[in-house]
């Protein structure tokens, strides 16, 4: 009996245990198993080839046509690849790949919960979560957006050698920002899947100090340093994000 490949694996339990509305989420046995196959999945077993160079604009992808791949890819240096490896309503499987200096916004996962494993390279990871109850200011002006005060919830460089993080919809950093340190790939597990008629949709923000407004009888608010602490506002799209969904040649699912 042939070995079940890595991706397999958790294509198969994602199957079994996840749900398309997220009701109830994954349990935390489920999230164990999750993240203890993906803590041994290697950029090869999802296709990749492990190379750190910062001149590699190929980001280590290989296929059958690889030599065409690397001169597509070139045309796009400074862009974040997304190779989706599945997709149902219940999770979606996908990898990004980052040149070194580039930035994923700050954006969120509403209602959704997210493992993510580092392949390889390093990244600097920033995120929050929600105060609760919502704090918001009163009203900023005419034409300006209302901000929304968050929690940092992680603020540290990531290396290939870290574990699987999990972020779940209300913990663990779901508004978060990823700044490549070097050229890197995450391999991803997003459960349930991005669906706009149940409001899952990915909100960008801008982050504000939390010094920057003020709010009556704010003490007690913030438990902790004010540094923690920042106001964030939605934002459009950002112009200078640019992510190029490409095909993902490297596994094969067996569904």
């Amino acid at each position: 009996m042939s070995k079940i490949s890595p991706v397999q694996a958790l294509y198969d339990l994602c199957k079994k245990d996840c749900t398309p509305s997220g009701i109830p989420p994954p349990c935390q046995v489920v999230i164990q198993k999750l993240s203890s196959l993906m803590d041994k999945t290697s950029p090869a077993d999802v296709g990749l080839k492990e190379d750190n160079s910062d001149e590699d604009r190929s980001h280590g992808f290989f296929g059958p046509n690889a030599d065409d791949d690397f001169d597509r890819i070139a045309r796009y240096a400074h862009s974040i690849r997304y190779l989706q490896i599945f997709e149902t309503e219940s999770f979606t499987t996908f990898i990004f790949c980052m040149p070194k200096s580039t930035v994923f916004q700050l954006h969120d996962h509403p209602g959704m919960t997210v493992l993510s494993k580092l392949l390889y390279g390093s990244m600097h990871v920033k995120a929050y979560d929600w105060v609760e109850p919502a704090c918001i200011p009163k009203s900023r002006g005419p034409g300006c957006r209302p901000v929304r005060l968050a929690k940092l919830a992680v603020d540290k460089v990531k290396t290939a050698s870290c574990g699987t993080s999990v972020l779940y919809p209300k913990s663990g950093g779901n508004i978060h920002c990823f700044t490549a340190i070097s050229t890197c790939a995450a391999f991803n597990i997003l459960t349930p899947s991005f669906q706009e008629a149940a409001g899952r949709t990915c909100t960008f923000y801008r982050e504000y100090p939390y010094s920057s407004f003020q709010i009556a009888d704010g003490a007690g608010i913030i438990d902790g340093k004010e540094e923690d602490y920042a106001w964030l506002e939605v934002i459009p799209s950002p112009n200078s994000l640019c992510v190029i969904k490409d095909e993902y040649k490297g596994f094969t699912i067996q569904v």
